[in-house]
């Protein structure tokens, strides 16, 4: 079975970047100016990784717990 990670909201993409930056640095991860995260450690990138799985996973919980069930 064939997967693909096709973009459902255009939006969603640039949310995510610009969450991975908040979060880097909540963290004090210095973000690189380049923007090629390649050269950061993977422990720093597994940290904004599980907080961003951690802020996704407590919003859902939220608007569950409202009954919402549609995403915006």
């Amino acid at each position: 079975m064939a997967r693909s990670n096709r973009v459902l909201l255009a939006q969603a993409s640039q949310a995510l970047q610009d969450m991975k930056y908040e979060i880097a640095g909540e963290l004090g991860i210095t973000p690189p100016a380049d923007g090629y995260w390649g050269f950061v450690s993977s422990y720093e990138n597994g940290s904004i990784g599980g907080s961003i799985t951690k802020k996704l996973v407590q919003y859902a919980q939220e608007r569950l717990a409202q009954g919402e069930t549609q995403v915006p």
